[in-house]
Formats: structure tokens, sequence, C-alpha cells
């Protein structure tokens, strides 16, 4: 039979191939297979980003210039803050403080008169006047640079304008005579002591301090006491005497007004005498009072305050005698 395409005879059936095929299969070449080596490192692609195309170690030094411009920036910002804390409160160094005002207000209602007893006499930095205006330290030292408190406390119409220079006259009484005298190392300075009547007292809160026994039937005895001035100390000993003789208003009853007796300089000071004018229970009464003010060795000068009710008018001379007794350690 034959197998299609003009084959011959048997040639399905013995299954062996065409004469063509063998033949072609003979002559035709085998394929290469070629087997690709892997990549040296060195020729392996650049790693890329996803930024464009800048490799990442470009990215990298752009971050880390990036961070450190920001380290800068922050370090600047704080230097400035440290720097300038100083001008904010609480920071930086403190200058000096500015001294306050000496012009203290008027005494309020309950302030103690002369002869208040030794626990009702007022302190000279708890008064009402220096609770409002509180003079500086001993150590502060300096003074105050123009009259404005002086200024200030005329205004008062408690204290009335210092007359002309008049030198004090001798006040009645009889003369004491003592060589005994009171050591003030707080003020620097030291006057007489006096014997009876007069007696030493608590100093507190002066520096030394004497009274007279009480006049029956009155609640008032005179003082003398010394201390450093209570007041913020003026250029002149004058104003430094008028401002202090408006504190000691403090240790006069309530609603006293000055009048001056004497106006006159001493030896490193000034001395002012007046009469306290007051009203005890609807009736006029009054004080005589004197107030010394010194240059001492200490930081503010001494003073030196007393004051005699007209109950005992008969030991006002006794205030010549204190004022002249006094004198520099």
């Amino acid at each position: 039979m034959l197998d299609g395409l003009g084959g011959t005879q048997g040639t399905r059936e013995t299954g062996s191939a065409p004469t063509y095929v063998t033949a072609e299969a003979e002559t035709s070449e085998l394929p290469k297979i070629v087997v690709e080596s892997p990549p040296k490192p060195s020729d392996s692609p650049v790693k890329r980003s996803r930024i464009g195309d800048l490799p990442m170690r470009v990215i990298y030094r752009i971050l880390a210039v990036g961070v450190a411009l920001v380290l800068a920036a922050v370090a600047a910002v704080v230097g400035f803050v440290s720097s300038g804390s100083s001008d904010q409160p609480g920071g930086g160094k403190t200058g000096q403080i500015a001294a306050p005002s000496a012009a203290p207000p008027s005494p309020g209602p309950g302030s103690p008169g002369p002869s208040a007893s030794a626990s009702e006499q007022a302190s000279p930095s708890e008064s009402p006047a220096e609770t409002a205006a509180p003079s500086p330290s001993p150590e502060a030292g300096g003074a105050a640079p123009d009259r404005s408190a002086v200024i200030a406390a005329l205004t008062d119409p408690r204290v009335p304008e210092l007359p002309r220079d008049k030198r004090l006259g001798r006040l009645p009484g009889k003369a004491y005579k003592s060589k005994r005298r009171i050591e003030d190392d707080r003020s620097g300075v030291s006057l007489i002591r006096f014997g009876k009547p007069w007696k030493v007292f608590g100093a507190s809160p002066f520096s030394t301090k004497q009274v007279l026994p009480k006049v029956k039937g009155t609640a008032h005895r005179a003082m003398l006491v010394s201390c450093p001035v209570p007041i913020l100390v003026q250029r002149e000993a004058k104003d430094t005497a008028l401002l202090a003789a408006r504190w000691t208003l403090n240790h006069h009853p309530k609603g006293s007004r000055i009048a001056w007796v004497a106006s006159q300089p001493i030896k490193d000071g000034w001395l002012l005498a007046y009469r306290v004018k007051y009203k005890v229970k609807s009736k006029t009464r009054s004080s005589m009072a004197a107030l010394a003010v010194v240059e001492a060795p200490g930081a503010k000068p001494a003073m030196l305050f007393v004051t005699i009710p007209d109950t005992q008018s008969k030991r006002w001379r006794d205030i010549n005698t204190a004022v002249s007794s006094l004198r520099l350690k």
C-alpha cells in the first residue's frame, strides 16, 4: 500500500524515517547552549533612589548637611535666649535697688504717744511711716539725690516750713549736772545719763532710752532716746533733721502738729526744737521736743530725740542739757 504522497509501500509499517529527513538531520548543526556567568561586583548597577536619578550617597550627604544646619540654628536660639535672660524679671544680675522715698505718710490711728510704755512704743523700722516707706539699711549709705522727699514732707499739714536759723534758748526748769554717760555703740555717739527721777529703760527699738515716771492721771511720759536716723539721709543735715522730726510724730498722740521753736547748725549736724500740740480727752495739750542729727563714723548719721509733755514742764530744761551732751565716740 502506498503511504500517501507517492511513498513506497511498507513505509508506515516499518516505521523507518524517510531518507530526506535523515539527510537533513545529519547535515544541520546542533544549537549552542550558552550559560551566562554572574556579573562581577564592580559591574553591579548603581542603586538608585526614588527621588529622581540621584544616587543614595548624595541623598545621605544632603540629609547630613540639613541636620547640621538645624542643630546650629537651635544652638543659636538657645544662646540668644540665655544671653537675653538678664532683661527678663528675675534673670541675670540684679542691679542696685533704688532708694525708697524718705517721706513717710501721716501716722495711722493708734500711733503711740511719747509717754507710751515700752511695749506700746513703735519701732523705727516698724512704725506706720517706716512700713510705708522703709529707710535703707545702715550698710546702704549714700544720700538722697534731690529734695523731693523734703518737698513731699512739707505738704504734710502737720509739718510747717522751717523758719530762719534760730538758736534754742534756755527752757524752763533747773539745770541738771551729771558726769555719767551712756555709750551708743550702734550710732557711734554718747550722751548724758540722767539720774533720778530719770531712769534707763528698755531701749528697743532704739539704741538707748531714758524715761521719766508717769504723771498720775496721765498715760504719757517723757523720754530721751538715741539711734541711727530712721529715715532716708538727705544731702543737707538740715533736711535730714526735718524728715526725722516729722517721723517723731509717730511717737506723739494722734493728730499732733509741729510748731517750730528753734533751727540751728551744731557741730557735725543740725538741731531742731519744737512744740508738739495735740488733744487728749478733748483738751489741748503739748510737749516740748528737740531733735539733733550729727554725722557719725557709721554709714548713717546719729539721732538724739527728747520729748517732755507739759505735765512735766518743770523738766524742760533737761532738753537743753540732753542736746548739748551729744558727743561722737
